[in-house]
């Protein structure tokens, strides 16, 4: 059903280097660009998540109440994701741990303040 999640950034490098690391574990690679203001990265057929900086020339922002979820295949990959992401500059939203009886998730924001989880259902 989603295609593709975009993310906005104020500063496009630093963004792309902290999607290309963490989206790497997670099996994903670049699968289009438009110079340096818009990327795209996924495994294939499925969903996506791209990286923008705003067509409006506006300064991006963080939507309260946006957030991507990041698809892991285990509870170790979600660990794995949630610590990647720290060691590259993303701050604490909630520590990997049980949500419920099937969910298992750990929250973070980006170096722009874009709010992520990576998840595991099982």
């Amino acid at each position: 059903m989603i295609g593709y999640v975009t993310v906005g950034t104020n500063d496009f490098a630093r963004a792309a280097k902290f999607y290309d690391a963490l989206l790497a574990e997670l099996g994903a690679k670049r699968t289009m660009e438009f110079g340096s203001s818009f990327v795209v990265w996924g495994r294939g057929d499925g969903p996506a998540l791209a990286l923008t900086k705003p067509y409006d020339k506006k300064p991006a922002t963080v939507g309260n109440g946006v957030m991507v979820a990041l698809a892991a295949r285990s509870k170790e990959q979600v660990h794995k994701i949630y610590d990647k992401a720290i060691a590259l500059g993303a701050t604490d939203e909630g520590k990997p741990g049980p949500r419920g009886d099937t969910f298992y998730a750990g929250y973070f924001r980006d170096p722009d303040g874009n709010k992520l989880n990576c998840f595991f259902m099982g």
